[in-house]
């Protein structure tokens, strides 16, 4: 079958990572991957590079929604048995889910229309996840918190709605020697720090870096005053973080790191991961990943972290924007070297058990033969 992706984004963050990976994988599994995507974007670039159809188009005029436009994504939506289009944020009164939906009527494509979201956004209209009626569409939510949200609050049919857990590559997330002695040269830091913490993902507001900056700020005058923090990303708030660090004097406790597509080599050089976002958040894959590499991890109370952090036995939850708070659970999991081992040891089982990603793509595989036959 042809499967296609729509990434309305020039982003490379966790989703584009999983799109990338997925087009991977269904190529290996002798399918044929079509993606629909802005021109020069990080995603249509990687992808084409492991054998995708790649189809671009112009990421600022797209939003007028011209004959020309529609030409395009009708004539790569048409080659597809199902798209799947990831529920990105709406640009004015542009919605990549909704313009596709539109393609596929006008067109008359047989093209089943796939939504897929981790996150939930209350300003959100219902049309993002079912965009057109009248054509056969389908919802796929990656933690069950997004999936009863869709159902209690947009009234999206039982029938059209099915939860998938993305997973993570749990035989690549596994802890090397070899590889931490790379990590290390990787990510140089002053010695003697302790504990190294890391913290993943874009520099922008609703991941809260800011917030772990207070936090850093009050375990430094506290009982860590050797802790460092790893900050690994790229975004809009990248100088003000860095200006923050600087006037806070916390220039020897936080080193920035650039975008990395290898996120396994910070995990062998820190001994936690933080998470401490705002809001928008479904199950981040950095999460996973860590569990699997059996560094523990303490993030904030957000749609589904709760379905895999239990708190003292897979890892910590704290509430979103709370520094004090965060601060206060950092210290405690450093402080007790039994729970310490016993969150490293057990999340590492729970990914074996509930999250392999192997297995998670057969699954996504399996739903899109389904409903592609319909």
């Amino acid at each position: 079958m042809n499967i296609g992706f729509i990434e309305d984004t020039h982003l490379r963050g966790g989703s584009q990572i999983w799109v990338m990976e997925a087009n991977r994988y269904f190529l290996e599994q002798g399918e044929t991957v079509t993606v629909l995507a802005p021109e020069g974007s990080w995603v249509a670039n990687e992808c084409r590079k492991d054998g995708a159809q790649v189809v671009t188009y112009d990421y600022d005029q797209i939003v007028s929604k011209g004959e020309s436009a529609k030409n395009i994504w009708a004539k790569a939506l048409c080659t597809c048995d199902v798209a799947i289009c990831t529920v990105h944020p709406p640009r004015n009164s542009f919605h990549c889910a909704m313009f596709a939906g539109e393609c596929i009527k006008e067109y008359g494509l047989n093209t089943v229309l796939i939504t897929k979201t981790g996150t939930i956004v209350p300003e959100y209209l219902r049309e993002f996840y079912l965009p057109e009626e009248s054509i056969y569409s389908t919802v796929i939510a990656i933690t069950d918190f997004t999936r009863q949200y869709l159902l209690d609050t947009y009234k999206i049919p039982i029938e059209k709605t099915d939860l998938i857990y993305q997973g993570t590559e749990v035989e690549l997330f596994t802890t090397d020697p070899a590889r931490k002695a790379e990590a290390y040269k990787r990510y140089q830091i002053p010695e003697h720090s302790i504990p190294v913490l890391g913290c993943v993902g874009t520099l922008e507001e609703r991941k809260g870096q800011i917030v772990l900056l207070d936090s850093i700020a009050q375990l430094v005058q506290g009982t860590l005053p050797d802790v460092h923090l790893i900050l690994v990303g790229e975004g809009p708030d990248e100088h003000m973080l860095e200006g923050k660090v600087h006037t806070m004097g916390l220039d020897k406790h936080v080193s920035f790191f650039p975008f990395t597509r290898e996120p396994i080599f910070v995990f062998e050089r820190i001994d936690a991961l933080i998470l401490p976002s705002l809001y928008k958040e479904g199950l981040p894959n950095v999460l996973l990943e860590a569990m699997s590499m059996k560094i523990p991890v303490i993030s904030s109370r957000l749609a589904g972290v709760p379905e895999i952090i239990e708190d003292g036995e897979t890892g910590y939850m704290v509430e979103p924007g709370d520094s004090k708070l965060l601060a206060t659970v950092i210290a405690k999991l450093w402080a007790d070297k039994d729970t310490y081992n016993k969150i490293r040891e057990n999340g590492r089982e729970l990914m074996l058990q509930k999250f392999d990603k192997q297995t998670q793509y057969g699954e996504f595989l399996a739903y899109f033969r389904r409903v592609g036959q319909k």
